[in-house]
């Protein structure tokens, strides 16, 4: 009987010993497995809906001019407007406004005489192009702009682009922390086969592996974060800086139609994409001094019509004589440069304007959307290499017609133009740093 209440004991003393670190492994399981569902959600949940984008996009362009989000612009406050308007009567709304109001719809009519401000018909929106509005104003201007930049494709697993510590060395630092633990639960285990006075912290501070092993964690997370950081530095993506003069590109290029090179003419010739003089501006102006359009941003007709006549004050044009003033001092436009390369970077515009044949969209974005206009592109190494190993270059001139046959043989290619600006130097250091 004694020799049973005997082994009982010991079999109680070797189960309390266990059953902390036990306990505590289960804890640290639960806690494991809640921090790969976040970071699950962060990295599938939050998706960009590319309803919304589009939705914004088309907002940008057809809606932002009249409507906010938060106020009443020329037109009411879209804030909420969903949850106060069903979505196929907006549809309709949208589409022609003053079809609806013909139908004798009593809402269009109440709406209509609300406002002495016709709105225009768009039909040319598709019912797509409707649906993925409505998402972005059922979202809402902050919602939306949250979601937009929550998580960009290219982003996810770009470190040098995003300075948060993403998914996967989340993970990693996990699993570190899992073996971290098991080393301590082993050590706290061995060291309780006969005593049940030291604790986990104890046995935690007393063994110089497990306090290395620790630095080296420390030292891991810790370069992560400055690392990230330090690839911030300078990288300008957004900036969008106040002109002294309110230039919608949107009007000029997009509305008017108004090549990019019209006003850009150097970009085809030149390393550099000039700023166009004021009399570029002229060429037009002499004969348009009032705004008559949409306004746009928080101005209003009379107020971007004062913008013009900014243009007139430097370079001495008389609107009322239509002719320039003699003898009249002009004065320098002082145009806030947004597009700034690193002085150890060369780029050449008319290289990639006129022999690679890129639209200028493809580094400065949807320009003829923007009415102030913004850094599209991060303006990176990385994101030069990457265009350069995805971008084809026009190649088709019969004067070089050997060395395309050698080329198309080097690299298993069936035509030239299949071969990429990676595959003719663009990858060499000395092409952009010399």
């Amino acid at each position: 009987m004694k020799k049973s209440n005997h082994l009982n004991n010991i079999e109680l003393a070797n189960s309390n010993s266990f059953s902390k670190p036990l306990g505590i492994l289960k804890i640290y399981i639960c806690l494991l497995f809640c921090l790969f569902l976040s970071n699950a959600s962060l990295l599938f949940g939050q998706e960009l809906d590319p309803g919304i984008a589009l939705g914004r996009k088309i907002y940008k362009a057809q809606c932002a001019a009249c409507h906010k989000f938060d106020r009443k612009l020329i037109g009411p406050a879209l804030g909420g407007i969903t949850e106060r308007r069903e979505k196929e009567w907006l549809k309709l709304w949208i589409k022609d406004n003053n079809a609806l109001v013909a139908s004798g719809d009593a809402l269009a009519k109440e709406v209509y005489n609300s406002n002495p401000n016709v709105m225009p018909a768009y039909p040319n929106l598709t019912d797509d192009d409707l649906e993925n509005l409505i998402k972005y104003l059922a979202a809402g201007e902050t919602a939306s702009k949250k979601q937009l930049t929550a998580v960009m494709p290219s982003d996810l697993e770009d470190t040098t682009s995003n300075s948060k510590v993403g998914f996967l060395p989340i993970l990693i630092y996990s699993i570190l922390g899992f073996i971290l633990l098991s080393l301590t639960i082993s050590h706290y285990s061995k060291k309780n086969k006969n005593t049940d006075e030291e604790s986990i912290l104890k046995a935690f501070l007393s063994s110089p592996f497990i306090r290395f092993l620790a630095i080296i964690m420390l030292l891991i997370t810790s370069s992560w974060y400055v690392f990230g950081w330090l690839f911030q530095i300078d990288v300008n993506q957004g900036y969008q800086p106040i002109q002294p003069i309110a230039f919608s590109h949107a009007i000029h290029a997009g509305d008017n139609k108004i090549d990019c090179q019209y006003c850009h003419s150097s970009a085809k010739h030149s390393k550099i994409s000039n700023v166009p003089s004021a009399n570029i501006c002229m060429n037009c102006h002499k004969s348009i001094d009032e705004y008559t359009g949409v306004p746009f941003g928080d101005y209003t007709n009379e107020e971007l019509t004062a913008e013009i006549h900014k243009i007139y004050k430097a370079v001495g044009w008389d609107k009322d004589e239509m002719k320039y003033i003699e003898g009249y001092q002009q004065i320098p436009i002082q145009w806030t440069n947004i597009h700034n390369l690193a002085d150890f970077a060369y780029f050449n515009h008319a290289q990639h304007v006129t022999v690679g044949g890129l639209d200028c969209k493809k580094c400065h974005g949807p320009v003829d959307e923007m009415h102030e206009t913004y850094q599209h592109a991060p303006l990176t190494m990385n994101w030069c290499i990457d265009c350069h190993r995805d971008t084809g270059i026009d190649l088709n001139n019969d004067y070089y017609k050997n060395i395309h046959q050698k080329l198309i043989e080097k690299y298993g290619k069936e035509s030239v133009k299949e071969i990429k600006a990676s595959e003719m130097g663009g990858l060499e250091c000395g092409k952009c740093h010399y």
